[in-house]
């Protein structure tokens, strides 16, 4: 399941989003899978529940989770929704930073293909 580095940069809640993503990917997670309350989560993960409940909005909001009053948080099909175009222009954003970035740390681009190719493989599979 999730595992959060203390000693990372990139925020807790980040992290958390990531892994529940990662996990779904993965799946180690179904859709219909119900996740831990906020409080069960808190407690797996010995952080504060205000942390877990802003990375299950953010999933929330993204359409990754869905929560039913009195019943619990779950796992949404993604085959059920959209392509969620703005999202996508901020992912193509992002790569464009990291182009920049590559190019000034002289990085080549059969490398970066490279890379997102072993990401891919890491992760079990092509990216649909």
């Amino acid at each position: 399941m999730v595992r959060i580095d203390k000693n990372s940069s990139r925020a807790y809640y980040e992290q958390l989003v990531l892994g529940i993503k990662e996990d779904i990917l993965h799946g180690i997670l179904q859709p219909g899978d119900k996740i831990p309350s906020v409080r069960e989560m808190a407690k797996q993960l010995l952080m504060n529940p205000n942390t877990i409940s802003k990375a299950y909005k953010v999933l929330e909001a993204e359409k990754v989770l869905v929560t039913v009053k009195g019943k619990g948080t779950f796992v949404r099909a993604i085959e059920e929704l959209p392509r969620d175009e703005i999202r996508v222009q901020e992912l193509k954003n992002t790569l464009n930073e990291l182009v920049i970035e590559a190019h000034h740390l002289q990085v080549t681009q059969e490398e970066l293909l490279q890379w997102i190719q072993e990401a891919e493989k890491k992760l079990g599979g092509q990216s649909s």
